[in-house]
């Protein structure tokens, strides 16, 4: 099933804030994303219908292991990206916001080569990496 670029931008925010304040509702991804009431609802009755997303009695969310699977993923494709593009010299804020558009679009094999050339230049410039020369 393809997922939709909204749809992966609210569940990758779901996994964030889970990790920042435990519990969510949806209107802590309304304070988060600054989408209205309205529109978080529809998304989240769209979510919990796909099988990405529970909603317990008490209005709390929880990801499916489906819907935790794509967050991982899209919020490792964030973090990467935003990482190499301030690597790159991008100031901070326009480097997330970059890697926003950027995460959902790109194919699994580049983004598995990005992540690859990364770790290849991780490995050369670290400190303890036992080259003097830095190479």
């Amino acid at each position: 099933m393809v997922i939709h670029q909204s749809a992966e931008d609210y569940l990758e925010s779901i996994l964030i804030l889970r990790e920042r304040i435990g519990l969510v509702r949806s209107i802590d991804i309304v304070n988060e994303l600054q989408f209205t009431k309205p529109s978080v609802s529809v998304a989240m009755k769209k979510l919990r219908e796909n099988g990405y997303i529970l909603t317990d009695r008490d209005g709390y969310i929880t990801l499916t292991d489906k819907g935790q699977a794509v967050a991982e993923r899209i919020y490792e494709r964030h973090k990467v990206l935003t990482s190499l593009l301030i690597a790159l010299g991008v100031d901070e804020e326009t480097a997330a916001a970059d890697a926003c558009k950027i995460e959902h679009d790109l194919s699994d094999q580049t983004f598995a080569k990005i992540k690859e050339h990364i770790g290849k230049y991780q490995d050369i410039h670290t400190p303890g990496s036992g080259r003097a020369d830095g190479q």
